[in-house]
């Protein structure tokens, strides 16, 4: 799906923006109502990026397959732990808050976007559902389960902050994006991937060897990154040039489809 300019500006095919579906979660506001969330640092890079972000609700996966196909491109978002039920293991006792219907859901969607050759940006928890559905598995807890020397967690650091550095893997599309093999990111997970999905190699490492992103390079645009570059946009260069690519590719995506229409 693609918006046009209308009337005559229509008529002369002019483009505005790629529709990017962002993945969301449901969230208790109060005793009696709950309600969809996600982080609004998504939505605006996505917009400030030249892309029309469009947030999609928890539904039946017949109606979230529909939203889906009105994308030109699907992030997904951060957020819940993933259930090692997805992946055959038992939770170790440091598992967090976990949203079966929401594994479920995506997981699904994830493979759905993925056999369409849609453009994907997986984001902290996204880039872990990706793994999971391409066969990988994870660290259910870094620190009682891999002992990283860096945290993983940064505490009294805002998240729109870096706390550490990551290495890219020679070649990988993040490294020809950014032109360079290192980045700051912040950091805000506690699970990490443990065994690489199926397809998918690893294009970024923070120091102390956690997986920090991934790529299927088989595919037009399939990247997952362990940070949160949503909360860098404003003030990092790099992050920019992220979205940007992301939203660039999902225009391509559009346009190609749209010809076959």
């Amino acid at each position: 799906m693609t918006l046009w300019m209308p009337n005559n500006k229509q008529e002369e095919g002019i483009r505005l923006k790629p529709v990017i579906g962002i993945t969301s979660t449901i969230v208790k506001l109060h005793e009696y109502s709950e309600g969809v969330y996600v982080h609004k640092d998504y939505h605006r890079s996505i917009e400030a990026s030249g892309g029309l972000p469009i947030v999609l609700p928890l539904t039946s996966f017949e109606t979230y397959k529909q939203l889906v196909e009105l994308c030109d491109g699907i992030l997904f978002t951060g957020g819940e732990d993933v259930d090692p039920a997805n992946y055959g293991e038992c939770p170790v006792a440091e598992l967090g808050v976990t949203f079966a219907e929401r594994d479920q859901i995506e997981l699904e969607a994830i493979r759905y976007t993925l056999a369409a050759d849609k453009p994907i940006l997986a984001i902290c928890r996204g880039m872990q559902v990706l793994n999971v559905a391409r066969g990988g598995t994870l660290y259910q807890d870094l620190p009682s389960q891999y002992a990283p020397t860096l945290a993983h967690v940064q505490h009294g650091i805002p998240r729109n902050k870096d706390s550490h550095e990551v290495h890219l893997a020679a070649n990988s599309y993040l490294e020809r994006m950014f032109g360079r093999n290192r980045v700051r990111v912040n950091s805000l997970h506690h699970q990490s991937i443990r065994t690489i999905g199926s397809d998918l190699i690893v294009t970024a490492n923070s120091p102390d060897g956690v997986v920090e992103g991934v790529e299927d390079p088989n595919l037009a645009f399939a990247i997952g990154v362990q940070w949160h570059p949503e909360s860098l946009f404003e003030d990092d260069r790099w992050t920019k040039r992220l979205f940007e690519e992301f939203i660039a590719q999902s225009t391509k995506w559009a346009v190609a489809k749209s010809a076959l229409v």
